[in-house]
């Protein structure tokens, strides 16, 4: 969770001004939290306290109004007792890797996942990207290497894994789709040699840089067991206490496996 929500806050300052290269400094003042954080920390407060996905997500949407979501989901917020809206958008992809932490079988994981997805996106696509980001982050901390990983996402979710970034990039541009993004941003991780690799790689395809930053963030962590140390305090500058708070019950109860492949 903690490199979904650093990818958010790196990526967040090119989303309405795409970039193409790799070389920029993580933190800056321009740098900030968006809908993806908020609730990536609402995911992970209703799995802590075992609320609903609908009712906590609409909580936190309404504390934070100003996060930069989509109209779609700025419209549910405002309704009383909100529906689905059919959406194949990545906003339930972006919100999905707490899910990927606290379970510890695949048919949970997927079932969580589309639970988490269907209170608002629950269009075939926005369930399918939501699912294969938290199976990614589940099969990444529980040791799966890179070349399951793309194996297994590619007959699970009949996501083409088979581009390179070089491929991709030149002819990128934004696409909040799950189907123009969540494989895009799995791609940015498998290519990756660290943590940092994989959100400068999402940064760089010039695209929904602070979401395709938190997926790939997210799977990467999972993979490395982490997110560097100066990364973590770097961007807790940039969240209100009560995320703190909600990050640090969740780290308690969920810890990271064993294993680890660096410090990311």
């Amino acid at each position: 969770m903690l490199g979904a929500i650093a990818g958010d806050i790196i990526g967040s300052r090119f989303e309405r001004s795409p970039i193409k290269t790799k070389d920029f400094p993580l933190f800056t003042a321009q740098n900030h939290f968006t809908d993806d954080t908020v609730l990536t920390v609402a995911v992970a407060e209703a799995i802590l306290t075992a609320d609903s996905y609908q009712h906590t997500l609409h909580r936190y949407g309404n504390r934070y109004p100003h996060a930069g979501y989509g109209a779609s989901f700025r419209a549910w917020l405002t309704q009383h007792d909100p529906h689905p809206y059919g959406s194949w958008g990545n906003g339930s992809a972006m919100r999905v890797a707490p899910v990927g932490h606290a379970f510890d079988n695949e048919e949970e994981v997927l079932a969580e996942a589309e639970k988490s997805a269907c209170v608002t996106h629950d269009h075939p696509e926005g369930i399918r990207g939501a699912q294969a980001i938290a199976w990614a982050v589940f099969a990444a901390r529980t040791g799966g290497d890179k070349p399951f990983i793309r194996e297994e996402i590619t007959a699970r979710f009949g996501y083409d894994l088979g581009s390179t970034l070089a491929d991709i990039s030149p002819g990128y541009r934004f696409d909040v789709s799950c189907a123009g993004s969540v494989p895009q941003a799995i791609i940015s991780f498998l290519e990756a040699d660290d943590w940092q690799d994989a959100v400068r790689n999402a940064v760089s395809l010039g695209g929904d840089s602070d979401t395709l930053a938190c997926m790939a963030g997210a799977v990467a962590e999972a993979f490395w067991g982490g997110i560097p140390a100066v990364v973590y305090a770097q961007m807790r500058r940039y969240l209100p206490t009560d995320f703190q708070k909600t990050i640090e019950a969740f780290y308690a109860r969920f810890t990271l496996p064993v294993h680890s492949r660096g410090d990311g």
